[in-house]
């Protein structure tokens, strides 16, 4: 049978994209490796591989659709001996637009067993203990083999649902998570432990506020403009709500004297300014964080549903503001590197950020974050915390301001103040003080961070 090419999932936030250019037409062989099309994520615009090798039978998703559901086939790929007419005649979406969407809809969420395309996964779904594995392909009464995808058995056997029973809406009849999550158990079933666990009753979610049909007739009689939503904006709307839902914030604040931190990045960019190197105050903060996750490290995790995941490198996300919405590049290892090595590599993916050339693994991972607004003239915030980050510091501007010397007299001094957002399921109170604390004596004593 022709294999479907399934609309990828090239990041764990996607779950739907803009196929952007097709670099194949109908007809064309393609082997392992070879770029079929350029698709627009929800952060950047990437290069679709094959993973198989055949002839491109028939394309069913036009370059330029945008809204694509991962897991769509937007491609039929011929292997050898067959041919156009071994095609079904249910799959071209491209004159089929309501069929598309069905099967986007029962694709949703899923991996299909004999899927095609690199990055489609169950991420959004998977199950919240990593070494959850699906239940074995079931069989029917005469030993014939009953097709469901992973999640599919994976749910039914948690809800201890028979999969003979249930009849399936995905391609060929195939039993998709819909299909399982809208089935009713028999008696027998209903009386099985793992029924009786699914039988609590369900917290409904409060409704997220007014819908935009409301909100545009609150406004029908002002002057507005109406700006489209792009794949980021959605995702760091949904990304953010879930954020503040769901995570326990609590919050540290701390006023630090920067003074001798601005003295000696003078004194080094004289120093360094033959090799070409600059470095910022924010490159300063990034190695004092780094340091800190290793001084106090415990406070270097990360939530992960059903546990607490402890790193022992520090990797450090630093939020880059970008034409409309935001990256979060991650800085591997950033305890091990050199300030001006921080510096190159900072400067680096700030760049692709703004061009929106960075690939997943560069944007992903990490377990703190730093949010800098200084710049702006902000004098302190609150951080939003990027799960499934421990924490993240929200960075305020530098400011002349009085303070009591240490022999009691007034005198001036540079204060930048710093807020520490932290996950109450990760770090408690007294951890999260420790970690901040080692961050202000870094950055207070900045010469022992070259040590």
């Amino acid at each position: 049978m022709p294999t479907e090419i399934l609309m990828p999932a090239l990041s764990p936030t996607m779950e739907e994209g803009t196929l952007a250019k097709w670099l194949v037409k109908e007809g064309d062989e393609v082997a392992s490796g070879d770029i079929l099309a350029e698709i627009e994520t929800d952060k950047a615009t990437m290069e679709f591989e094959a993973v198989d090798e055949g002839t491109i039978g028939k394309i069913l998703i036009e370059e330029g659709s945008e809204g694509v559901k991962v897991n769509t086939p937007i491609a039929v790929l011929l292997e050898e001996g067959e041919s156009a007419d071994d095609i079904d005649s249910a799959a071209p979406a491209k004159e089929e637009k309501p069929q598309a969407e069905e099967a986007a809809k029962a694709a949703e969420a899923e991996t299909p067993e004999a899927g095609y395309g690199r990055g489609a996964t169950e991420a959004n779904d998977a199950p919240t203990k990593s070494d959850a594995k699906a239940p074995a392909a079931p069989k029917d009464d005469k030993g014939g083999r009953i097709f469901a995808s992973p999640l599919a058995r994976r749910i039914a056997a948690d809800k201890g649902l028979d999969l003979t029973q249930i009849e399936g809406s995905g391609p060929r009849g195939r039993i998709v998570k819909a299909d399982v999550e809208s089935a009713q158990p028999t008696a027998a079933e209903a009386d099985s432990p793992a029924a009786a666990k699914d039988a609590a009753p369900v917290t409904q979610p409060a409704p997220a506020g007014p819908s935009s049909d409301a909100v545009r007739k609150m406004y029908e009689d002002r002057e507005v403009e109406e700006v489209k939503l792009d794949g980021m904006r959605k995702t760091i709307a949904a990304r953010l709500t879930e954020a503040k839902q769901t995570v326990p914030h609590f919050y540290l604040r701390r006023d630090i004297q920067i003074d001798a931190l601005l003295s000696f990045r003078s004194d080094l960019n004289k120093q360094l300014e033959a090799r070409g190197v600059k470095l910022s105050v924010n490159d300063f903060i990034i190695k004092a964080c780094a340091l800190a996750l290793q001084s106090v490290p415990d406070a270097n995790a990360v939530w992960a549903g059903d546990r607490i995941l402890k790193l022992k490198p520090s990797d450090v996300a630093v939020a880059v503001a970008i034409e409309g919405g935001l990256f979060t590049p991650v800085l591997k290892d950033a305890d091990t590197k050199s300030l001006s090595t921080l510096s190159a590599q900072m400067k680096d993916l700030a760049t692709r950020a703004r061009e929106r050339k960075l690939a997943p693994h560069e944007y992903q991972g990490g377990s703190f974050a730093i949010s800098n607004l200084g710049m702006f003239g902000i004098d302190n915030f609150d951080a939003v915390i990027n799960p499934p980050h421990g924490a993240i510091l929200a960075v305020g501007a530098g400011v002349k301001k009085p303070i009591i010397g240490k022999d009691g007299e007034i005198t001036a001094a540079t204060v930048m103040s710093v807020t520490l957002s932290v996950d109450h399921r990760v770090i408690d109170g007294a951890l999260g003080a420790q970690l901040l604390n080692a961050i202000v004596k870094n950055l207070e004593n900045p010469m022992i961070m070259l040590a």
